[in-house]
């Protein structure tokens, strides 16, 4: 038995899970919040334990050295020399790292150098991993990356219609995100499948969400591009927009590049039409009469049933839709809503009576062409796997 850090580093946030492997049994989990505030948020689990602390958290660091305090201090482990891998999510690893690695000093110069393909992400991931190799310095880290499991797109599916030096000479192309969660998510989808050779699309829908085609356990095509911003329209961010929309708004508003890149990344999508970016505050803003949430849950679903179309086309034929992730869990009505969108052209069918569960299940019919299923996405335990298989523990 191993026990295996998980761990997700925010720019002012760290959540963990302590796994021991290879049973994947959580020991304990929880959450660091407001990081460099005098009023951050402790939250942490572990069995008939749940603590909540308001306290000073000068860095992550102090983050990181508050976690390993309190496993010790409430024994769930007796010395930290137990802890045998840290294993970090990390959002871009760019075209290098088709797997997790070993975080040595080669992938900590890359993860930087892909800071402006991640702005909001591998710069934090990057304070994490440096928190925990200062606090545990004896301990191996491995970086896994979201990007990785979708090298193996092929160059017409992750490539731009721009000018090849572009490629050449600034990495432009499309790298996808949310690997992580696809990989595990293809993993346990092919349960409900009776052959080996399967084609699966997965709907990875949360504030931030992407949608990935599967062919036999690989990635085929993905919908965020060069950076999440890209594919379908998400909480704040805006997904796929013509491109000329940003030089005319730019020119009309006089704004910058930046602020206008601000803008697309946290003031679009359903923040943009409605002023939240939580789906279940914009179904209630809908249910009371908001014509632009209205419009806003009409102009989401479509999208997701776009790509949905697009990926069955590419597949030639689907074998099961998963749908996972904040939204894709748990909001029965918008999965309605996309299954009502697909059911004339794909003849997908799912029983009433299961559209609301929240938990893993088949919700399909018997006489569904395509199976639907709900499966709760799990990164941190996929970052457990690889780190347990890159460490060879």
């Amino acid at each position: 038995m191993v026990k295996i850090m998980a761990v997700n580093a925010g720019s002012s946030s760290l959540k963990f899970k302590l796994f021991e492997m290879p049973s994947e049994k959580v020991i304990c989990s929880g959450l660091v919040g407001r990081i460099s505030h005098d009023d951050a948020e402790f939250k942490f689990v572990a069995d008939k334990k749940n603590i909540k602390k308001t306290l000073p958290v000068k860095d992550h660091a102090n983050a990181v050295q508050l976690v390993l305090d309190t496993i010790l201090n409430e024994k769930i482990i007796s010395s930290l020399d137990e802890i045998q891998g840290v294993g970090h999510r990390i959002v871009q690893g760019g075209k290098y790292f088709n797997d997790a690695v070993i975080f040595d000093d080669y992938a900590e110069q890359k993860i930087e150098e892909l800071i402006s393909l991640a702005p909001l992400h591998n710069g934090p991931h990057l304070v994490g991993y440096r928190a925990f190799k200062k606090v545990l310095p004896q301990v191996k880290n491995v970086a896994v990356f979201d990007t990785s499991y979708h090298q193996t797109m092929e160059p017409q599916d992750y490539m731009y219609p721009v000018p090849y030096e572009w490629y050449e000479k600034y990495d432009v192309r499309r790298y996808g995100a949310h690997g992580t969660s696809h990989n595990f998510l293809a993993i346990e989808g092919a349960k409900y499948l009776a052959k080996n050779e399967n084609k699966i699309i997965c709907c990875h829908l949360g504030s931030g969400a992407s949608i990935t085609a599967i062919k036999d356990g690989k990635c085929v095509a993905t919908s965020m591009g060069l950076t999440p911003l890209g594919g379908i329209m998400m909480g704040t961010r805006c997904g796929d927009i013509d491109p000329s929309i940003v030089t005319y708004v730019c020119e009309k508003s006089k704004i910058t590049p930046s602020e206008m890149f601000e803008i697309l990344n946290k003031k679009s999508g359903f923040m943009g039409y409605t002023g939240f970016d939580d789906s279940r505050e914009v179904i209630d803003a809908m249910n009371n009469g908001n014509e632009h949430a209205k419009l806003a849950n009409d102009l989401w679903v479509r999208r997701i049933c776009d790509f949905i179309g697009q990926y069955y086309v590419r597949l030639g034929g689907v074998d099961l839709i998963i749908f996972s992730a904040g939204i894709g869990e748990n909001s029965g009505y918008l999965r309605q809503r996309i299954i009502d969108e697909l059911t004339p052209s794909l003849g997908v069918k799912v029983d009433p009576s299961q559209i609301n569960v929240s938990t893993e299940k088949l919700i399909s019919t018997p006489d569904s062409k395509i199976k639907v299923a709900i499966i709760p996405t799990n990164e941190e335990l996929m970052i457990a796997r690889d780190t347990v298989r890159i460490l060879k523990l």
